[in-house]
């Protein structure tokens, strides 16, 4: 689908900033980046992409519907997986080119394929040359062994 077959088009700087109307500002791939948190406490669950008609399922349905990059197709959270979000409120940025998505989650409670609650589970040191840098772990453990889960399904990114 064309982004303009689902959204219309910006008019304009002021039209998109401070308007009414959504215009997504679709990146040359056709899609707008997709932050997920939880609804409740605000954690950063994921980072996915949205294309036009992900982001109009979202709306319509009120379910996470995310565009896959590596696989280059369309799928809705928890679809193999049953780790679903319930869209609780959809935000888009200032110059409309990102959407935070709040979430309540189903299943476990997972977010990441890796079966932990959140994607972004290893930090980064601070003050340490970047080629040496050494990545910590939250502590954020797998909730479930995505082997089983995913068996003969391709994961999500």
């Amino acid at each position: 689908m064309s982004e303009t077959a689902l959204f219309g088009a910006s008019a304009g700087k002021d039209a998109l900033e401070e308007g009414g109307l959504l215009t997504p500002r679709f990146d040359a791939s056709g899609l707008v980046t997709a932050i997920a948190v939880d609804a409740t406490t605000g954690e950063v669950l994921m980072l996915a992409h949205m294309n036009d008609e992900a982001l109009a399922l979202t709306i319509q349905t009120g379910e996470a519907h995310y565009y896959s990059r590596s696989r280059k197709a369309l799928w809705r959270k928890g679809e193999s997986s049953g780790h679903t979000q319930k869209v609780k409120e959809l935000l888009v940025d200032c110059d409309q080119d990102a959407v935070l998505v709040k979430v309540e989650m189903g299943g476990t409670g997972a977010a990441c394929h890796t079966g932990r609650r959140s994607c972004f589970y290893r930090r980064v040191p601070l003050g340490a040359t970047p080629s040496e840098a050494r990545l910590e772990f939250t502590g954020d453990t797998p909730r479930f062994d995505p082997t089983k889960v995913y068996a003969g399904t391709p994961q999500k990114s």
